[in-house]
């Protein structure tokens, strides 16, 4: 998941959980769960909760 950001995040800044699960044959709620042990880290992208309406939408910066 942490390549798949880094790759589509120099393209797009907000990805919803559903479609990143989508394209990585993840839930999600396992997107959800990876996204929030990324936000925790310090590992040059930085993941951001934005919003919640029809799914959670996350920020992302590369």
């Amino acid at each position: 998941m942490l390549s798949y950001l880094r790759e589509e995040g120099r393209m797009r800044t907000y990805f919803k959980s559903r479609l990143i699960g989508e394209d990585l044959g993840l839930t999600a709620k396992e997107v959800g769960s990876n996204m929030t042990a990324i936000r925790e880290c310090d590992i040059g992208v930085d993941v951001e909760k934005w919003g919640y309406s029809s799914g959670t939408t996350w920020k992302v910066t590369v």
